[in-house]
């Protein structure tokens, strides 16, 4: 391209020379300009012109040659340049034999402590390798690479393997007013109900309204009744994690069929797994937490819980301290949980996960036998038998 400018430059009648052009090869290679077309102007100018009587020639010639550029839309570049191309290619290809040579560090001490070292060493961006903090490669620190065990510190997940999150994530809450779908799952719900009539008279006793007109030698004697309605209560607690990002629309309709059944119903959202505090807005998920301790004292036993995440996380994140992905708890997960099943008679676990892919990750195990191996998949025939199970 710059040969193009070049010989565009002469025929302006602008001096140049093969001198000039070189220099200006060698700048653009140390990044003096670069993604900026008035950077890349001031530069050219600096380096091909001279003499200032030249400048009005520069200009024509420039924007003879560069017409048009500036209004190259990012459609368009995509559409020429693949995306995955752009994003991987600075990332590390491992074969498989390299990446069962990858190991971890052992636990999750170990692994901070190894980065707060790497971090005091690293004075710049790193790429591809294994010594400091890089992308694409087999580092534990960074993104997007092979390091079976580590600390993840930009972008989405992709491998599933780091161990903590080093970034603020942002979720958006569930939407209740989702439809489409929702029938069957309204019908599977269902199986949980226990139905009483209490509150004002608002439905009409026709049985006894016809007794008493009888009885009121047929003047009409109209009684009302409380209209009946499913008194079952219910705590729905949603992983908002990345990896259930595939998940978000399965959990929308669940959501808006749980709204539709049980008029006692309340819900929070969490993050992998329960910690000390959960929340109801993720928008607002920093400043307004709800003590799980809160939740516990406020809402009865008589409470069933259900969990809806994939269960799939570190295991260091249900049974160590400090093991959250995103804040540093002071109790182990498992130990929250356990709490949870002390105090409500029933609690379960909907995983949208194939029920036979649990037994291939160890968190997934280990949150079964925490539910007593009540954890379902969350399909209708899942729903069904865990509604059974709660209804009971």
């Amino acid at each position: 391209m710059l040969i193009g400018f070049f010989e565009d430059l002469r025929a302006h009648r602008v001096p140049v020379s093969l001198r000039e052009l070189l220099d200006l090869f060698d700048a653009l290679k140390h990044h003096v300009a670069f993604g900026s077309i008035e950077d890349f102007y001031m530069l050219s100018r600096a380096v091909m012109v001279k003499d200032e009587k030249y400048y009005d020639r520069f200009d024509r010639a420039f924007a003879h040659y560069f017409e048009g550029l500036e209004s190259i839309e990012p459609e368009w570049l995509s559409q020429t340049i693949p995306e995955e191309w752009l994003r991987q290619q600075m990332e590390k290809t491992l074969s498989p034999e390299e990446r069962e040579q990858l190991q971890g560090l052992g636990s999750l001490e170990k692994i901070l402590d190894e980065l707060r070292k790497r971090l005091e060493e690293q004075e710049k961006r790193h790429e591809g390798g294994n010594k400091w903090v890089g992308t694409g490669g087999t580092s534990p620190f960074g993104g997007y690479g092979e390091n079976p065990e580590g600390i993840r510190m930009v972008g989405p997940s992709r491998n599933k393997s780091a161990v903590k999150v080093w970034e603020k994530r942002e979720f958006r809450n569930l939407d209740d007013s989702v439809e489409l779908g929702i029938r069957n799952i309204k019908l599977a719900l269902r199986r949980l109900r226990k139905f009483a009539r209490t509150g004002r008279d608002e439905e009409l006793d026709m049985d006894d309204t016809i007794k008493s007109t009888a009885r009121n030698a047929g003047l009409l004697d109209i009684k009302m009744r409380p209209e009946q309605e499913n008194r079952a209560k219910v705590l729905l607690f949603f992983d908002i994690g990345g990896s259930m990002d595939p998940y978000i629309k399965l959990c929308e309709e669940l959501f808006s069929a749980a709204r539709l059944e049980f008029k006692h119903m309340e819900y929070f959202y969490f993050h992998n797994f329960i910690y000390e505090y959960v929340w109801k807005d993720n928008r607002r998920r920093w400043d307004e937490k709800t003590s799980t301790w809160d939740v516990l004292h406020k809402y009865g036993s008589d409470y069933r819980v259900i969990f809806i995440g994939d269960a799939a996380m570190s295991p260091y994140e249900v049974n160590s301290v400090g093991g959250s992905v995103e804040h540093w708890n002071d109790e182990p997960g498992a130990v929250w949980f356990q709490r949870i099943m002390e105090t409500y008679e029933k609690v379960i676990w909907l995983n949208p996960e194939p029920e036979r892919a649990w037994r291939m990750t160890t968190s997934t195990q280990w949150i079964k036998q925490l539910t007593d191996n009540h954890m379902y998949p969350l399909t209708i025939e899942g729903i069904e038998r865990a509604m059974k199970y709660l209804s009971k």
